[in-house]
């Protein structure tokens, strides 16, 4: 497991609601925790605000290739395209998007994540991505 996965967990756990996380990858086995302050909300009112609050994918400085800005996943999880499993998805390449308007939501610790449009436009390009892991940084959409 790389330096970059082992910073990204650590800022996960830091975000969240999570006190410990153990993440295996191949023969390495990481391991972090925090103590849970006397005034913490309960796990569960936490969760249900993590799932209320969208988080804003990021947008890199430079323009991809196709001139539009790259959606990258801000943390890892498992990528979901639609809000359940036989709905349709949040968006199609064509459509036209505003900010904020959510594009996937992606599950990490059995929170749901939703990742917000950045800026507006429209979709370019998509990842095929559903259903399986995202890394933190991985381009799930273009918009132009």
């Amino acid at each position: 497991m790389d330096l970059s996965k082992i910073e990204t967990l650590i800022e996960f756990v830091g975000r969240s609601s999570i006190t410990e996380l153990t993440v295996t990858e191949k023969d390495t086995t990481v391991r972090i925790f925090r103590e849970r302050s006397a005034n913490a909300l309960s796990s569960t009112a936490e969760s249900v605000a993590a799932v209320e609050q969208p988080a804003q994918a990021t947008v890199p400085e430079d323009k991809p290739s196709t001139g539009g800005f790259a959606v990258n996943a801000p943390i890892f999880g498992v990528l979901h395209i639609a809000p359940a499993p036989n709905d349709p998805p949040f968006v199609a390449v064509g459509d036209e998007v505003v900010e904020g308007q959510t594009l996937f939501i992606i599950e990490a610790m059995k929170v749901f994540n939703k990742i917000a449009a950045p800026r507006a436009g429209r979709i370019t390009r998509l990842t095929d991505v559903n259903g399986a892991e995202v890394e933190a940084g991985d381009m799930l959409a273009e918009i132009a």
